[in-house]
Parts: structure tokens; C-alpha cells; sequence
């Protein structure tokens, strides 16, 4: 029976009520009334029930299908403004001693180069993100209890976090390891990371089972109770996400929102991002053997419907999806990309050979400054922003701003002000005066005079070398 407040895995993502809210969408797939009800409800961005997300999810109504993109647009502006939070990956470590059928990191790969970045080689990687003007970044690694023990990524945040090159550093430092025990999150809390992100894959436990056939990913319930674990060790804004193409897309939806709720019901703090990453060609890894693949129409309206039913998370894409389809989605809810990324280990810096250790090709291979000017020409602010995680501004203080719109008073000035700082530390002379003229643009937005006040203020302090205050 579905338990929304269950600490058991599979009673807060009960297979039952999957199926019957996959059958219910599919008897109300056109029922205008009803779906026009539910889009009315979640106007009063008060979000939704798996229940009836799907709905939305199934509608084949064209004009209601349409009214749901405009919608989520909607949705996405008046909570989270025209910002967009850029931050790349740091791969550590690909020693796994896991099996999963679609990584390329698996321990039956023997053609992999593999690959365990020094503390020194991690430092060197650090200056060549901070040189193009990362702040935020987001640590990826295998799973080997041996080779990537707690102790080693705790060495490297400490590491990251000491480097501090030209006008360059990273502020905030998210987290995306393997389940673990409370002790250890206690642990990555202590030690002063951002999100803990971690992906189901899938929430079809019988899938799931088949997909990590053999080590301690195999384990569903281990996996899937990892965020309850995080919370109770400190760490209360968690990210979760699906592989989707791993299994049947609408499936996978449902289990995504169950997730969401019950972290709600449980914890009073849904997860602070959701990812929508697709499956991706990597070594010995091709997407064509897994028949569960979405299209770009399909992918915009799981989107869309994630943003309209849970409005107060963050919503992450990242380089896995191309130029094209990026710009087809950042409009329905996203509020966070990845630029620039390597998916090697030891991609950064340019003498540390990371030749053959791809967890995944990438699709969007522009620079930094070239996706900063695009978010620019699309109406976006790009921002380097992590203040909320140094004001405390994390958990359900950051839940009740979300909500009730007022995160935006907070982030839209941050945004303007961190885009500022990349604007004068690393931009190209073109992306500057792109930059200036979105910055005057959004400050004669702000309506509140002495927000705006302020941030004239500091925007000019910025341009004087003036940086006490850290963003």
C-alpha cells in the first residue's frame, strides 16, 4: 500500500499505485475538464500529486498540451526569475566496483582508462576551472570502498575549497557519491558541501535490480533510501533524478514525484533539484540497446510537468543534451546548467592525461563565455550565485522563500551581481558588453528601490576591486 510517510523504499514508491496512476492517466488522457482543473490548481503554485502530474503528463489535448508549456513558464519566472545557475562537473575518481549495465565505469570494463585524481592533480583542475570562472562545482566519482573511501572525497573538498587562483574560487562544492550511511553524510555536512545529489536511475525496483546487477548499487532499498539517510545526517537539500531512456519514461515520473512527496511528508523539504538527465553513447556504452529512449517533444513535456507540479525545485540540465534541445527547455522550468564540462577524469587542465576515461560523450561542447553570451541573447541572467548556502539559506528556510516568492528578491540582484564578477575576471570583450547592458537592463526591473539601491551599490564596489562580501 502506498505510504507516503513509510521509511521503507518500497512503500513510498509502492509499484501498485504506479500502475493504477499510469492506468488513471491514460482513461483521462482527454478529459479537458479535469485536466483544466488540475492546470488551475497548479496556477495557485501550491504544486501537485503524482496523481496528477500524470494526468497532465498524458494529456493528448493540443491546446491544454500548450496551455501546460505556457504554464510552467509561468511558473518558472515568478519563482525563480530569469537566472540561470551555471556550475560544472569534477570528476574525481571512475574505480567502481559496481556493475551498472549503462555506465561505462563498470568493473567488467576492462578498456576504460582508469583513473584517481592526486590531491595535487586536483588542485591543478581547480585552477583551470576557476580560470574560466567557475564558483560551483559538482564532485563525481565511482563507487570503490577502497579507492574512493569517504576520507578521500572529505580530503578533496578540503582541497577545492583551499585554492584560491587570481580572482578565482569555488564557493560551493555539491556532492553526487554513492549511498551511504548517516554517519558519513554527517560527515560530507561537516565538511561543508552544498546539495547531496544522487540519481535513482529508475524507480522499477525489478528493473533497477537488472540494470545494477551485481555490487552495493544492486541493493534498491539501500539506494533509494539514501536521501531519508542525508536528511537525517544533516544535509537537507538533496537532489534528486532518473536515467531517463533506462525504463519506461512515465514509470519513472510517477516514482520521481512519490520521491518528492514523501521527502515532503517526511522531512517538510522536498528536494532541492531535480535533474532530467537522458541516456548518453560512452565507451561500450550505446543507447540504442535500451528501447526506452524519449524524443526532445516527449523530454520538453516531462519538463514542464515536473516544473508545473513541484514549482519550488531547482531544475538541472546538463551538457548530456545539446545546444538545440537545451534551448527548447530552458524556457518550461530550468534553472541550472552545467558549461563547459568534462566528463574525464583529469579533463580540466591540460596536463594531466584523462585521455579514455569518459563517463559519457557531451553533446554541448561551447566554452564558458559562449554559453554565458547564449543565456545572455535568450533573455537570461547567467549566475554564479551560492550566497544561499553561506547564509544558511538552505532546508526549509529555503523551501518557505521559494514558496512564497520572495527567493527571487534574493537571487535576481545575486545573479546580476556574480555576472558583474565574471564579466571583469574572465568574459571576452564582447560578452562584456553583452553583460553591461543586461545588467542595467534587470536593475531598472527591480522594483523594490532599496534593493535596487543596494545593488547599485555593490555592483559598483564589485568594479572597484571592492570584495568583501562573498557571493
Amino acid at each position: 500500500m502506498y505510504d507516503v510517510n513509510s521509511t521503507k523504499a518500497e512503500e513510498f514508491i509502492n509499484h501498485e499505485e504506479i500502475l493504477e496512476t499510469i492506468e488513471y492517466g491514460r482513461e483521462n488522457a482527454k478529459n479537458r475538464e479535469l485536466i483544466k482543473s488540475i492546470i488551475e490548481k497548479a496556477r495557485t503554485l501550491s504544486g501537485l500529486s503524482h496523481k496528477e502530474a500524470f494526468v497532465l503528463l498524458s494529456c493528448q489535448e493540443d491546446d491544454l498540451n500548450q496551455e501546460i508549456f505556457k504554464l510552467a513558464k509561468e511558473i518558472k519566472y515568478k519563482l525563480y526569475g530569469s537566472r540561470i545557475v551555471l556550475f560544472a562537473p569534477l570528476y574525481l575518481s571512475n574505480y567502481c566496483v559496481n556493475g551498472c549495465v549503462y555506465c561505462p565505469y563498470h568493473y567488467k570494463n576492462k578498456k576504460i582508462a582508469r583513473r584517481k585524481l592526486t590531491q595535487e592533480e586536483i588542485k591543478k583542475e581547480v585552477v583551470a576551472l576557476q580560470d574560466i570562472g567557475h564558483k560551483r562545482l559538482a564532485l563525481e566519482l565511482g563507487e570503490d570502498p577502497v579507492r574512493n573511501p569517504i576520507e578521500y572525497v572529505l580530503e578533496s573538498i578540503k582541497t577545492i575549497y583551499s585554492v584560491h587562483h587570481k580572482a578565482g574560487d569555488i564557493r560551493r562544492v555539491n556532492v553526487n557519491i554513492a549511498a551511504t550511511t548517516v554517519e558519513n553524510y554527517e560527515k560530507l555536512k561537516d565538511a561543508g558541501i552544498g546539495t547531496y545529489i544522487l540519481f535513482q536511475e529508475t524507480y522499477h525496483k525489478e528493473n533497477y535490480e537488472l540494470l545494477h546487477p551485481t555490487g552495493p548499487k544492486h541493493n534498491y532499498a539501500y539506494h533509494t533510501e539514501a536521501m531519508d539517510r542525508a536528511q537525517l545526517g544533516g544535509i537537507d537539500d538533496v537532489g534528486c533524478g532518473v536515467l531517463f531512456g533506462l525504463n519506461n519514461y512515465k514509470y519513472d515520473f510517477i516514482g520521481l514525484l512519490m520521491h518528492a512527496e514523501h521527502l515532503e511528508a517526511r522531512f517538510n523539504v522536498g528536494p532541492h533539484t531535480i535533474s532530467v538527465p537522458r541516456i548518453r553513447p560512452a565507451d561500450d556504452i550505446n543507447p540504442k540497446d535500451f528501447d526506452n529512449s524519449i524524443n526532445d517533444e516527449i523530454f520538453m513535456k516531462l519538463v514542464a510537468c515536473i516544473r508545473v507540479s513541484v514549482p519550488y525545485t531547482g531544475m538541472i540540465i546538463s551538457t548530456r543534451e545539446s545546444k538545440k534541445t537545451r534551448e527548447k527547455v530552458l524556457d518550461l522550468g530550468i534553472s541550472q546548467i552545467s558549461g563547459a564540462s568534462k566528463t574525464t577524469v583529469g579533463g580540466y587542465d591540460e596536463d594531466i592525461d584523462s585521455e579514455g576515461s569518459d563517463q559519457f560523450d557531451i553533446a554541448d561542447n561551447r566554452t564558458l563565455d559562449e554559453i554565458v553570451s547564449w543565456l545572455m541573447d535568450m533573455g537570461h541572467i547567467p549566475s554564479f550565485c551560492t550566497a544561499c548556502y553561506r547564509e544558511g539559506r538552505t532546508g526549509d528556510r529555503f523551501m518557505k522563500l521559494v514558496k512564497s516568492g520572495q527567493i527571487g528578491n534574493v537571487c535576481q540582484p545575486n545573479a546580476m551581481m556574480t555576472l558583474q564578477e565574471y564579466l571583469m575576471d574572465y568574459a571576452s570583450p564582447e560578452t562584456r558588453k553583452k553583460g553591461d547592458a543586461v545588467i542595467e537592463k534587470n536593475l531598472a526591473l527591480i522594483l523594490n528601490e532599496r534593493t535596487k539601491q543596494r545593488t547599485v551599490k555593490w555592483i559598483e564596489e564589485i568594479k572597484q576591486g571592492k570584495r568583501d562580501f562573498r557571493l
